[in-house]
């Protein structure tokens, strides 16, 4: 496992996070499990949100927190929130009691880091402001970002918010990857070269943000994994070519395919198989080359001018 400083300062975290949507209904044994597992593995960071399971996913790893108390100096735990139903909502008392209610959850006093779900179209920054520093100074949160967040966004709220907006969470895989080939295509009339979020990748690497790519093995919205679908026959067998070459599995490729970008972005990954969590562990490893890196972008259906 690689290991990036997204902080600002010497603190190292794995470069693949593990995202912990779906472990609502595991048992006390099972999270036990999933959290050595991943320790093992070199994976120390968890990315929650406070609608996961309708908060269940928080209270599960709580309780797994509560049995294994000293497991919480060894990771870092990151939530999400402003996703109500039917609106979102950055006021500021929502903010607070939506990290409050995260903390009751999860059994802590504080979280690493918080990030702002979805874009509030009713956005106060200076509410925002006056949460993070509230949330800051008690202790509850040591650093912020956002998730699926504009760079026209992300500005507004620096207009107000004093810390250093760290991370943006954003879908990105090898089959959701116009925020690469766009530019691949610049002032090309085609539709790889429109550009749906003002450059989001140039904007972040220049601004010192990791970028979290969400959902790095789905196709579409929530369509499923391309790694299982007819669609992508030939992309899931030139991966699992190159996956025997580099000594790795389909969906190992599929992440060291995305952790070659020079970026250094940290894949959420969904997953709670022992295996593809091995997997995806050891695909930040992985040296791919350039050749390999556009076989595998071009098999995907993207084109070069």
């Amino acid at each position: 496992m690689k290991y990036i400083k997204p902080f600002g300062d010497n603190t190292e975290v794995s470069q693949v996070a593990l995202g912990c949507m779906r472990i609502a209904d595991k048992s006390d044994k099972e999270m036990d499990f999933y959290l050595n597992n991943a320790l093992e593995n070199g994976i120390n960071y968890f990315d929650h949100a406070d609608i996961y399971g309708g908060g269940r996913c928080e209270e599960v790893f709580g309780k797994a927190l509560k049995r294994n108390p000293d497991l919480r100096y060894k990771i870092f735990i990151q939530t999400k929130c402003s996703i109500k139903k039917g609106m979102y909502d950055f006021s500021k008392e929502h903010i607070i009691s939506a990290v409050e209610g995260s903390l009751k959850r999860l059994g802590v006093d504080g979280v690493d880091t918080l990030l702002l779900h979805r874009p509030d179209l009713l956005m106060e920054p200076e509410e925002v402001a006056e949460a993070f520093d509230e949330l800051e100074k008690s202790g509850k949160v040591k650093h912020f970002g956002v998730s699926n967040h504009s760079p026209l966004q992300i500005e507004l709220l620096k207009r107000s918010v004093k810390q250093p907006l760290l991370f943006n969470q954003m879908q990105l895989s090898i089959t959701n990857a116009n925020m690469l080939s766009s530019g691949a295509n610049v002032n090309l009339a085609n539709s790889d070269g429109i550009n749906y979020d003002g450059y989001l990748r140039d904007y972040c690497r220049l601004n010192g943000i990791t970028v979290q790519p969400w959902s790095p093995l789905q196709f579409g919205f929530i369509e499923g994994s391309f790694l299982t679908n007819k669609k992508y026959k030939g992309l899931h067998k030139l991966l699992c070519e190159l996956a025997e070459k580099y000594g790795t599995t389909d969906t190992g490729m599929a992440i060291a395919w995305l952790l070659r970008l020079p970026d250094k972005m940290q894949p959420v990954v969904g997953s709670t198989n022992p295996e593809r969590i091995k997997a995806v562990a050891k695909a930040a490893d992985i040296n791919l080359s350039r050749e390999d890196w556009y076989r595998i972008y071009l098999e995907a259906g993207y084109r070069l001018p």
